[in-house]
């Protein structure tokens, strides 16, 4: 049988040679740069090396593979989440602004959709997150089951939807058209092709007067409260 792999943050961490002046933080803020430019596919070690005025051989002392940039990178990002302690908020303010500072973060670093599935969250910014979400879970009265599937339905929600955002805003970015002009497109075509379904035909003539952002985030935002209302009434049983 196959052993599972050695992750980087179960694996014991090299010492540099003292001639090496990088640092790991320096390395992932670099590729950090790299990645929210151009992408999973513009980042190379041999890039970053350029980017860091380093040799390719200098990074392996901190990260041996690309794969294990991508996990400090990924972990990176989790440390940008905004979970506060319910004694400061209530557990549904905190839960709202969780959500909020979640999807703010996917956007700030639109390749992360590409990756977060293809690997376990298990770095020390991904524990503390999620030990202050359980926390901030826990304080609205769920039980010690259901404080792991509110907290796992919460960020499935926030991933899911932000998710989609990022590649309709990918799409139109790859058009070279703006914003404005793909989404007035967009439901020109809508219109014909929903001529036979009249409550489609009125779904279509709704969205004309929202602007796409406007449009993503009022998505967004409904959704995030009308789970939390659900939620809510479950603890209120």
């Amino acid at each position: 049988m196959d052993r599972m792999k050695d992750w980087i943050w179960t694996r014991e961490r090299k010492a540099a040679p003292a001639r090496e002046t990088l640092s790991r933080e320096q390395i992932v803020a670099a590729a950090m740069t790299i990645l929210d430019t151009e992408g999973i596919a513009g980042l190379s070690m041999r890039k970053l090396g350029t980017k860091l005025a380093a040799g390719a051989t200098s990074l392996y002392w901190y990260v041996d593979t690309k794969d294990d940039l991508i996990d400090l990178l990924i972990d990176e990002v989790w440390g940008e989440i905004d979970v506060p302690e319910p004694e400061l908020a209530g557990w549904r303010a905190g839960a709202l602004l969780f959500g909020h500072s979640l999807r703010s973060a996917v956007l700030r670093h639109p390749w992360l959709p590409e990756v977060m599935y293809t690997r376990p969250s298990i770095g020390p910014n991904a524990m503390s997150m999620g030990s202050r979400g359980l926390v901030l879970f826990g304080a609205a009265g769920f039980s010690e089951h259901e404080i792991d599937l509110a907290l796992g339905s919460v960020m499935s929600y926030v991933l899911g939807t932000v998710s989609a955002e990022v590649a309709t805003r990918e799409m139109v970015r790859k058009s070279g058209r703006s914003q404005e002009s793909w989404v007035s497109d967009i439901l020109e075509q809508a219109k014909v092709v929903a001529g036979d379904y009249p409550e489609m035909q009125k779904s279509v003539r709704r969205r004309t007067s929202m602007d796409l952002d406007s449009g993503l985030t009022e998505n967004f935002v409904f959704g995030l409260d009308a789970l939390l209302d659900g939620l809510e009434s479950r603890v209120k049983k």
